[in-house]
């Protein structure tokens, strides 16, 4: 009879355990926390690439540094600019100072940028490669690369620039993002003016990394992001689907909506969809 306590004793000790593993499970299934990371990265590397943008269009100083509400960058960010002689390469240094700089896409920055141009920004084959030193957006800590090279004008006319990112995010709140993608840009709108605000992008690829709990993931875009630069809706994607896939858990579909100019998302996990705001 004992012996039969014991195994009732055990088997019910065994299904409260189990139960509440299931438990805890099921709501770490409903965290929206890995997917929000994948935005940050996604949106920080894309942004590094439009100040290099912006510096690229004429590499001139003085209309790089604006006070104007049709570009990123504002007074509090100072701009050095270098030609290594013999070469072909071209360097400029956007210092933000080591205070936050409110820039005109509503982010604060401090640190630098060092980007390089092995030619001109449109010209195809020419390659841009950004540098982060002791660079934060938000008080996050960038650390890495990112390499865009320009592959020239598609079949609809739009120059198409190759991606590669490798960099490491020190979160504001605590922990690190590792992240490692592989995308492509499409200049759908505004090639031909020097108004930033009617420009138009479209990004596809995929990304891997480590999400700030150390859990490793995969990304995939599975309708292309649309970043769209007039005045309102630049700080965030306005369009396009991500697929994040934390090891071990569901995926996390990432929703930015069908073009409205907000700061929301949603989430959805095990068909149940949740509503995010974007930082």
């Amino acid at each position: 009879m004992k012996n039969v306590k014991k195994l009732v004793l055990a088997g019910l000790a065994f299904m409260l355990i189990f139960s509440a593993c299931k438990k805890k499970e099921k709501e770490e299934d409903k965290d929206t926390d890995s997917a929000s990371e994948n935005f940050l990265a996604t949106s920080i590397g894309n942004d590094m690439g439009n100040v290099a943008d912006e510096a690229g269009r004429t590499k001139n100083i003085s209309s790089f540094k604006t006070t104007a509400t049709s570009l990123i960058l504002s007074s509090c960010a100072t701009i050095q600019f270098d030609t290594i002689a013999g070469s072909n390469v071209d360097t400029l240094t956007v210092n933000f100072g080591n205070a936050n700089c409110l820039c005109n896409d509503g982010r604060y920055r401090r640190g630098s940028l060092v980007i390089t141009f092995t030619g001109k920004y449109k010209d195809s084959l020419t390659t841009i490669t950004i540098t982060p030193k002791n660079y934060f957006v938000n008080d996050n800590g960038v650390t890495g690369s990112k390499t865009v090279k320009n592959l020239g004008h598609n079949a609809q006319g739009h120059l198409v620039y190759d991606i590669t990112e490798n960099f490491t995010i020190a979160k504001a709140g605590g922990g690190s993002i590792v992240f490692f993608g592989t995308r492509k840009r499409e200049w759908l709108q505004g090639e031909n003016t020097l108004i930033w605000a009617d420009d138009k992008y479209s990004i596809t690829g995929s990304a891997s990394g480590y999400n700030a709990n150390g859990r490793s993931f995969t990304s995939s875009i599975t309708i292309p992001l649309i970043r769209d630069m007039s005045i309102g809706c630049r700080k965030h994607f306005v369009q396009g689907t991500i697929v994040h896939t934390p090891d071990g858990r569901p995926d996390r579909i990432i929703d930015f909506g069908s073009g409205a100019c907000d700061n929301k998302a949603t989430v959805t996990i095990n068909n149940k969809v949740y509503e995010i705001d974007l930082p």
